[in-house]
């Protein structure tokens, strides 16, 4: 997912500073090479083309008489409307640049305040690296809101992202990326000590919270659970197993993955748990008329101590507190996910 930052449309201030000070440069060199070329040393030529282009006209270095002096009147006269031309331009837009840059942070600034008072139950991202981003793609691609706790500064006035510029270390940034009112947290930070400190803080803030913690290093999954983490991922192992389940068991890999991440294809593995009250609670597989209602596969229940009970037969009865976990086309998926709503 690129960052596409405020500033970078057809009509950007600062692009057209760039050209007006390449035009600048370039008229200097032809002006330096043109009085070089009428007899002036490479300085005094130099010197000459500013106090044209300058419309000083201190000290001029005086032309000769004759052709050459007509010549040199003409470099001068064409360098003096041009020059001047091009650095008015220049000096125009430098100074539309710094407005139109304020008023950019401004109205960004504005709009940010603006979108994250109108979020809840969003997710919080905190760190915007290689694995902060494929994060953040898959969770939008799963339809769930996200804000991104960066200190970029593109990253911070990017147009297609909710974003909180700061340290998400300290208190005050998780606060304005509304952590009172989010229902997730991911610390993807490139530092462990980081990510713990953004554990311990957010498990503070917010004791409710569902937290995912990344651990670069094997001795760090301890300190996160114990700092309050939910669930937390080592990138480089899962990575790992990924490429070696590629190596020996391609095509289940693919399936795996493309099921999970792909919605070109007719199958998808989704969750939803058991509530307590809802007419599913306390009635078997079979009684309650999900697989005949829905059409999906349970392919496994999840129990409140972490244990999976795998392919439950139809006669199991899941508890309140349980995770159903189904295999269906998106249809059979949506089919399921309306039908456990309409059991609370």
């Amino acid at each position: 997912m690129p960052v596409r930052s405020y500033f970078e449309d057809d009509g950007e201030p600062w692009r057209r500073v760039r050209i007006g000070l390449a035009a600048l440069v370039g008229v200097l060199v032809v002006g330096t090479i043109a009085y070089r070329l009428l007899g002036l040393v490479w300085l005094d030529a130099f010197y000459q083309t500013v106090i044209t282009v300058t419309t000083v006209g201190y000290s001029e270095i005086p032309p000769e008489s004759g052709e050459i002096g007509t010549v040199y009147r003409l470099v001068s006269s064409v360098l003096i409307l041009g020059g001047v031309s091009v650095a008015i331009y220049t000096l125009g837009v430098f100074f539309e640049a710094l407005i139109e840059g304020r008023l950019y942070t401004h109205f960004g600034s504005v709009r940010m305040k603006r979108e994250l008072d109108k979020l809840s139950d969003h997710i919080i991202i905190c760190g915007y690296g290689q694995v902060g981003e494929a994060i953040t793609r898959a969770i939008r691609a799963n339809g769930e809101p996200v804000v991104i706790i960066d200190e970029r500064a593109d990253l911070h006035y990017a147009v297609d992202l909710v974003t909180v510029r700061g340290d998400a270390t300290e208190d005050e940034t998780l606060h304005a990326a509304g952590i009172d009112r989010a229902k997730g947290l991911v610390t993807a930070l490139d530092t462990d000590a980081g990510n713990v400190f953004v554990t311990i803080s957010a498990r503070t803030i917010k004791p409710s919270l569902y937290i995912v913690s990344r651990a670069n290093e094997a001795a760090t999954v301890k300190k996160l659970r114990a700092a309050g983490a939910n669930r937390v991922v080592n990138p480089h192992e899962i990575g790992g197993a990924r490429m070696a389940s590629f190596m020996v068991q391609p095509n289940v890999a693919d399936f795996v993955g493309e099921s999970m991440s792909d919605a070109r294809y007719e199958v998808r593995l989704n969750e939803a748990p058991v509530r307590r009250g809802g007419l599913q609670a306390n009635r078997s597989l079979e009684e309650s008329g999900v697989i005949q209602d829905c059409g999906v596969i349970i392919l496994a229940i999840r129990r409140p101590d972490g244990s999976f009970q795998h392919q439950p037969p139809p006669d199991t009865v899941p508890s309140p507190g349980d995770v159903l976990i189904t295999l269906g086309t998106p249809t059979q998926q949506e089919a399921f996910r309306t039908w456990m709503a309409l059991q609370d």
